[in-house]
């Protein structure tokens, strides 16, 4: 039971201990004040004053740390060292003068040195809203004095030299108030008298009339560079358009071209089939020709030319005889006449002889030329039995190929025949003929049409084995003039 008691003995005294320290602690929690880092402690009462006081300011300041402080026995008041502002609007008579009104802000605070807040603390403990006022009287009067020895433009021009004096000014009053001035900025200048803005007028006026001289010359080179760019712009759609025209105007040509590339084409295939037809027609006509020489007319000019050599031949045969025997009679009536003569000229009988003798004479000369006409008669009888053979063998011709001999003189006339029929053209001075190719069709059509016209009356003519008749000329159809 020993053991248990001593144990009992020990927790309690652990207890106690613990309840001690726990009331040591509660109560050192309760008197242990600390400073805010933006404020100062100021614990009046059974203490003593902080070194840096005033003589007769027997209190504590705290910053920044602890105190213990007495309850009973002491007081503790926080003193707030934060910034503070106070807007000044304050109205002034410059040097010159002229009314102005200043608008502007002071921000202050509590000085950090203990002299600074220990004459706050006599001032502003408990009453730190009245600072804004105090500070407001402070620097209104300090503001008033400095501008009434400033002009309006030196206000206007230095203001932070402004700013500056009137910091300097309050300064002495500010430190009895335990206050810092952090900043001093002037916000605003009103004028009610509007010195201020005639004061800006000239220099306004200036600027404008800069303003309008720059924008005016602005204009002038924005105007030209406009002019320059629509010159350009219109060079540009001048070539463009020329361009286009020129483009076009191909484009028609070639559709032109096209459009007239198949008429021209058939007018050309037509000239040229019409070109080969004629040759096949020359070809086929000398063709002809050719077979009317071998078959019908060379051998008729064979029989022609037999015929016409033995008509000649029996021609000059009968001249042969005829004057042979002319020239025999003539030579007999000569041999007869000096056989007479003589006879007549031996008989002595002059007058007898004489008659007789002319008598003889021109018997001879009546039988000779008797004998010559019978000679040229028969060569004229020879010459028509040859013309008659001739015209009888090309009778027999046109009776057995009468087809072959009418083409056969168609053939040799066939130029005569086609300048006849291209005769109404002769006066012609110029001719246009319409229509390309077509046109040129129907006028060559006319013309073949007008010489088979005339084939039908040659053929007649020369079937009937007379000449034939010219038709009237007819003009052809011509599609243009």
């Amino acid at each position: 039971m020993p053991d248990l008691s001593a144990y009992v003995a020990l927790i309690s005294i652990v207890v106690g201990a613990i309840l001690v320290i726990a009331v040591i602690w509660v109560a050192t929690k309760m008197m242990w004040k600390v400073a805010e880092p933006n404020e100062a402690l100021i614990i009046s009462g059974l203490t003593r004053g902080t070194l840096d006081t005033r003589e007769g300011m027997d209190f504590k300041i705290v910053t920044g740390k602890g105190a213990l402080v007495l309850p009973g026995l002491q007081t503790v008041r926080p003193l707030s060292l934060t910034l503070n502002e106070t807007e000044l609007k304050v109205s002034c008579v410059t040097s010159q003068g002229i009314q102005v009104i200043v608008e502007g802000v002071v921000i202050y605070k509590i000085g950090d040195a203990p002299p600074f807040i220990a004459n706050a603390a006599r001032r502003f403990l408990g009453q730190q809203p009245k600072m804004q006022s105090q500070v407001y009287n402070v620097f209104e009067g300090h503001l008033r004095s400095i501008i009434g020895s400033m002009t309006v433009e030196e206000i206007i021009r230095e203001r932070d030299k402004l700013a500056s004096l009137v910091r300097s000014a309050s300064g002495v009053e500010m430190e009895k108030l335990g206050l810092v001035v952090d900043s001093l900025q002037i916000k605003d200048l009103q004028d009610p008298t509007g010195y201020i803005q005639n004061i800006a007028k000239p220099h306004i006026a200036l600027v404008k009339m800069e303003a309008r001289i720059a924008e005016a010359t602005r204009n002038r080179e924005a105007a030209e560079k406009e002019a320059e760019a629509a010159a350009l712009i219109a060079d540009a759609q001048s070539v463009s358009a020329i361009r286009q025209s020129l483009a076009q105007a191909n484009a028609e040509r070639a559709k032109a071209n096209a459009a007239q590339a198949g008429p021209l084409a058939d007018a050309t295939a037509r000239q040229q089939v019409v070109v080969q037809e004629t040759e096949v027609a020359k070809l086929e006509a000398d063709r002809e020709e050719q077979k009317l020489q071998t078959t019908v007319r060379k051998p008729a000019d064979a029989k022609a030319y037999a015929k016409r050599t033995d008509a000649e031949g029996q021609k000059s045969a009968d001249i042969s005889a005829a004057e042979a025997l002319a020239r025999r009679t003539e030579l007999e009536a000569q041999v007869n006449a000096r056989r007479t003569e003589l006879q007549a000229q031996a008989n002595a009988t002059a007058a007898a002889a004489a008659a007789g003798a002319t008598r003889v004479t021109g018997e001879a000369e009546a039988a000779a030329t008797k004998a010559r006409g019978d000679a040229a008669a028969s060569a004229i009888k020879a010459k028509a039995l040859a013309e008659a053979e001739g015209i009888k063998a090309r009778a027999e011709a046109l009776g057995t190929n009468q087809d072959a001999v009418i083409s056969q003189q168609l053939a040799e006339n066939m130029p005569a025949i086609i300048a006849a029929a291209a005769e109404p053209f002769a006066h012609v001075g110029h001719l246009s003929v319409l229509n390309g190719g077509e046109g040129i069709n129907r006028m060559i059509g006319g013309i073949l049409t007008q010489v088979g016209d005339y084939l039908p009356t040659i053929s007649s003519a020369l079937k009937n084995g007379g000449q034939a008749t010219k038709p009237p000329a007819k003009a052809p159809d011509a599609p243009g003039r």
